[in-house]
């Protein structure tokens, strides 16, 4: 037995060889037996937790190949036997590769296991963030490579100093050139994180309003009242203040109207009581107060303020028309008009010459209301 260990193979001998073949036998078993056990049991615990950082973690692990273990195996089995320096290098260099690529895959596969999730959640709500959430799983995998690449160069001995210096320069020179298109395309991604509108809500933007249709890489597409669709830019829209009125739980009604100047105090007095049966009336609407505010030059003005209790535009313009007939029916029966603009002409007294002409030509007496 001891001369069989005593063999030697390329310098070295049987039990090196043996010792060097534990390290990546015991990789290839500990990633095909202890790996799906661990997995399992993160799986089961992530199941349970309302969070999805570990959902992607799972993900990832499941991105380990055995191969590429039993490849990077070789760095320390290595160092159990006697080499050649050339050997030894080139022995090295394939563990760190492989390496970089197995961890360069356990990140891929978590941002893109953790996008999907984030992309099922908000699927239902608002279609339109699936292409932005492409995007942003495209731009984080394509940096996490873009780091491990460095950092496998900079672990094989070369110089990355200069690579990243002309990545940097060649980078600003993109985004300048790009600058324009850039800026949309992080604009979409702070509307489809930041959530300031969706697909289907109703939005102000300065004198135009309209349905939200799409919301792009680049443009956001609103559908107007009258039909026609409006094209906004991102970088516009996070730009500018808008109103969402999607987001509006009540909508606050005021209004005003005058009533003419034969009404009694008494007649008056009775107004904001016949208002609040009006409001009171309709079950989508909650009424707040009703005075009689001031004399104006032609009306006794009222001012009435309502609450919708839904935001819906069509609802609340079917409750004003129906508390504005209503209000004509109460004052009807209250014996109150609404008032008109009216001007009172008074001619005063003129010299008998006047009056004369007046009287020929069909005008009114000096005195007499017009």
């Amino acid at each position: 037995m001891q001369e069989f260990l005593d063999m030697s193979f390329a310098g070295n001998g049987l039990l090196a060889w043996l010792q060097a073949a534990v390290w990546i036998v015991g990789a290839v078993v500990m990633m095909k037996i202890i790996l799906p056990l661990i997995i399992r049991r993160i799986s089961t615990w992530a199941a349970s937790t309302s969070t999805r950082w570990d959902d992607a973690l799972v993900q990832g692990l499941r991105a380990v190949r055995w191969y590429l273990v039993a490849v990077v195996a070789l760095l320390p089995a290595s160092n159990e036997l006697v080499l050649r320096a050339s050997s030894e290098r080139w022995l090295s260099g394939m563990a760190t590769v492989a390496f970089f690529l197995q961890l360069g895959l356990c990140a891929n596969a978590f941002i893109s296991g953790w996008i999907t999730t984030v992309r099922q959640d908000s699927l239902q709500k608002d279609p339109s963030t699936t292409s932005a959430l492409s995007i942003l799983s495209f731009i984080g995998r394509v940096v996490a490579w873009a780091i491990l690449l460095l950092l496998l160069l900079d672990n094989l001995g070369f110089d990355v100093n200069a690579l990243v210096a002309g990545l940097g320069i060649g980078g600003i020179a993109i985004g300048l050139a790009l600058q324009n298109i850039l800026g949309d395309l992080f604009a979409s991604l702070s509307i489809v994180l930041d959530k300031p509108f969706q697909v289907g809500d109703f939005i102000v933007i300065d004198d135009f309003s309209g349905s939200v249709e799409n919301i792009g890489l680049k443009t956001t597409r609103l559908r107007s009242l009258s039909g026609e669709v409006l094209v906004f830019s991102n970088g516009d829209l996070t730009k500018s203040r808008l109103r969402n009125y999607k987001l509006m739980k009540e909508r606050r009604i005021p209004f005003t109207f005058g009533l003419t100047f034969d009404a009694t105090p008494d007649q008056l007095e009775q107004v904001p009581d016949a208002i609040k049966k009006v409001v009171d009336a309709q079950k989508q609407a909650r009424f707040d107060r009703a005075h009689f505010t001031g004399i104006g030059g032609s009306s006794l003005d009222f001012e009435v303020v309502y609450w919708m209790l839904t935001p819906d535009y069509t609802a609340y313009r079917d409750v004003q028309q129906a508390i504005n007939l209503g209000l004509m029916r109460e004052f009807a029966a209250l014996g109150v008009d609404f008032a008109f603009p009216t001007h009172t002409l008074m001619l005063g007294k003129q010299s008998p010459i006047v009056v004369a002409l007046a009287q020929a030509s069909g005008v009114p007496e000096a005195g007499t209301a017009l």
